[in-house]
């Protein structure tokens, strides 16, 4: 078993520079819960989902309710839910980025696109630049500063920090200013999902006026929050991720005898009356090995191994063929 690594984009390149969201699907329905970001302009042939982006509070704050007569029910508190269920496995327990102030009711979530993700992310290469007119913040995940790796129900759980490559510019652990200390949200690999503590980026970027504080309980338009994190994200020119899958590999070994295998299966070859079309082949037959297949106890095909060339086949010559199945 292999551990191999590439790129999640759709680019081949580590880095993702340039993103582009749909204005269509902003404007649908679906807009109010998250906003998918392509690598190319949406309407273009080729254009794939890279990742979504979506909002979520607790107390639903941040996007518009559904019933005015219900409140606490909008789009952001059924984001925070479909996350909560997925990632602590409990409708009661809340997020928590540790620090002073557990229970954050604010996230954004990050969901690479599954086909972009394969088996797995790679820790130790989120690298994810935010970007205002004021200031920058660079973010990683902290996989290469603990020993000691945390699962809940969504597999391993990493901290993001301020840093690169899976290590602190500073030795710190996430985000402080005055009595809040917290990471500043949660790497989950094996779910393809990158959670975003809102409030610490709120306080990082507290001089832009145009990124929402979630703690404030002020209810704007729905979708709203997902473009701001899509600004900063693309003002940042800059989302570094590689994949990661385990490809295992069986070998099988076919030996051909030499007294094997030498008349070709070719209905050509052979005459109305079963006899050989050519007399050359009586004595001296010759044929070509082009494939080979792998059948189960009950003589079922299974599958085909081609061979990269016809192997050239005779009474003389024996063969010893190496089939690699990966999966």
């Amino acid at each position: 078993a292999d551990s191999i690594s590439s790129t999640v984009w759709s680019t081949g390149a580590y880095e993702l520079a340039t993103l582009y969201s749909s204005s269509t699907q902003e404007a649908a329905t679906s807009g109010d819960y998250y906003l998918d970001v392509y690598h190319t302009a949406s309407a273009v042939a080729d254009a794939a989902v890279q990742f979504s982006i979506a909002y979520g509070e607790q107390n639903g704050n941040g996007s518009t309710v559904y019933n005015s007569a219900v409140s606490g029910k909008s789009p952001s508190a059924t984001i925070y839910g479909q996350y909560r269920s997925l990632v602590l496995g409990d409708e009661e327990s809340d997020f928590s980025f540790g620090g002073q102030n557990v229970g954050d009711k604010g996230i954004w979530a990050i969901s690479v696109d599954r086909a972009r993700y394969k088996e797995k992310l790679l820790p130790g290469t989120f690298n994810l630049t935010l970007n205002d007119s004021t200031s920058s913040l660079h973010l990683t995940d902290n996989s290469t500063l603990n020993d000691v790796v945390v699962y809940n129900d969504a597999g391993r759980v990493y901290e993001i920090i301020s840093g690169s490559n899976g290590t602190s510019f500073d030795g710190g652990t996430g985000y402080t200013t005055g009595t809040y200390i917290a990471s500043y949200g949660k790497f989950l690999p094996d779910v393809g999902l990158i959670l975003i503590n809102a409030k610490a980026i709120t306080h990082h970027f507290t001089d832009n006026s145009t990124v929402a504080n979630p703690s404030t309980g002020s209810a704007v338009n729905n979708g709203v929050n997902n473009t701001v994190l899509y600004d900063l994200i693309q003002n940042g020119n800059s989302f570094k991720l590689n994949s990661e899958e385990t490809i295992s590999s069986n070998y099988v070994f076919v030996r051909v005898r030499n007294s094997e295998f030498n008349y070709s299966n070719n209905p050509s070859n052979i005459t109305g009356s079963g006899e050989l079309r050519h007399n050359t082949m009586v004595n001296n037959p010759q044929a070509y090995i082009t494939s080979v297949g792998l059948y189960n106890d009950n003589n079922d095909l299974l599958g085909v191994a081609k061979l990269s060339r016809p192997l050239l086949k005779d009474f003389t010559k024996e063969a010893l063929i190496r089939i690699k199945l990966d999966y």
